[in-house]
């Protein structure tokens, strides 16, 4: 067995960064930006009124001072004028702000009548202008690789770029295998149960930007595997779950070597999650994952999401983990690093009372991975760990 630090640098070594589509700004939310992009113009590209008033020049601005109102911009409609001594043009929000003038006094610190204005009383100081350029300068970055969010789209949109360069997504494929199961809505017989592994890696993988599909189950027979691998071709990550361990029905690793799969390792220091096999099956990274359903999860937070977030361009990095209190004890822990299920709140972190790897019940309860190291003591309440959300 290797230690979860090796394991996940192998899994690195199987899979680089996509190459690069262009997509339209419309369908580039969530998507990994590819190259950095600068901006095509100037925002404002014109010193721009903040409020709905009068622009005037500021030197004029004093108590009960009169103008007269020589015009009106109003966005998208600028007035081409020049503002002069003692004059004033009427402006809304997000209008150009004419030349000659400096400063724009609110429409509730004035009084009109017909074409003069006269000036309330203690005006405040603030010129209620956005300076050009204030947003951004055209030329400034948008720095990649980064996760677009709705902000970001919107700030691309302002800067001008309707197509984006982003990373393309992975394509995984996922095979379930063994004799036991069937598709959700099928009905079992006595001795089999329903294939649930796939379809929560499959919402885990697309929640991170994959494409997935979900193959036919390979039945615990060479001929099922060769045809789901062969089904699997033209994906950049095949996952197989179940099978992959060393039992009679236990086919996976014969039949992936039998196919050309150079395997980087088996077994790593975990619980749970400890059959876990990679290598590379001709232009595919391959994973085989436990058959057991929370060992197939917790597996996917901690070695597949992270492959999934290199080949989209993004950092090789284990998954976030983030540093709570115990709010309540916990035992000593084995040889093996340990990832409890547990619940954090605002009062701190306590581990589910039930860990056995076939409890998806206590999994959909839990939001965090508590991680324990190899060999930990038995931890108080309030003492420190990490944890993962999941």
């Amino acid at each position: 067995m290797i230690p979860v630090s090796q394991a996940l640098d192998a899994l690195f070594d199987l899979v680089s960064p996509l190459e690069i589509e262009l997509v339209p700004l419309r369908n580039a939310n969530t998507r990994v930006l590819a190259e950095t992009q600068f901006a095509t113009r100037t925002q404002p590209p014109f010193a721009a009124s903040s409020m709905d008033g009068y622009a005037v020049k500021a030197a004029e601005v004093e108590d009960d001072c009169m103008f007269k109102v020589i015009g009106e911009s109003a966005a998208g409609h600028a007035w081409h004028g020049k503002v002069g001594a003692g004059q004033a043009v009427r402006i809304f929000t997000g209008a150009p702000v004419p030349e000659g003038a400096d400063f724009v006094v609110i429409q509730e610190d004035v009084t009109r009548r017909g074409d003069l204005i006269t000036l309330n009383r203690d005006i405040s100081p603030k010129t209620n202008i956005r300076p050009a350029g204030v947003d951004f300068m055209q030329g400034d970055p948008l720095s990649a690789p980064r996760i677009l969010q709705p902000a970001d789209i919107a700030l691309l949109a302002s800067m001008n770029i309707a197509q984006i360069p982003v990373f393309r997504r992975p394509k995984v494929a996922l095979i379930s295998t063994g004799d036991e199961l069937v598709m959700p809505g099928q009905t079992p017989k006595p001795d089999q149960i329903i294939a649930s592994n796939t379809f929560g890696l499959a919402a885990m993988l697309e929640n991170i930007g994959a494409q997935v599909r979900i193959l036919p189950i390979a039945r615990d027979n060479a001929s099922s595997l060769r045809t789901a691998f062969g089904l699997a071709k033209g994906a950049d990550l095949v996952i197989t779950i179940g099978g992959a361990s060393v039992g009679d029905h236990d086919l996976v690793a014969p039949v992936a070597a039998e196919l050309g799969m150079e395997q980087s390792f088996y077994k790593v220091a975990m619980r749970p999650g400890k059959p876990l096999m990679a290598g590379r099956l001709g232009n595919m990274a391959m994973v085989g994952l436990p058959g057991n359903p929370v060992s197939a999860m917790v597996c996917g937070t901690v070695f597949v999401a992270p492959m999934i977030r290199v080949m989209l361009g993004l950092a090789k990095s284990a998954a976030p983990q983030r540093s709570i209190p115990l709010s309540a004890p916990i035992g000593a822990n084995g040889p093996r690093e340990h990832y409890m299920r547990g619940f954090a709140d605002a009062t701190g972190v306590r581990s589910a009372d039930q860990q056995d790897s076939s409890l998806l019940s206590v999994l959909s309860q839990s939001n965090v991975l508590i991680l324990r190291p190899p060999n930990d003591p038995a931890r108080a309440i309030d003492e420190i760990v990490n944890v993962m959300d999941i």
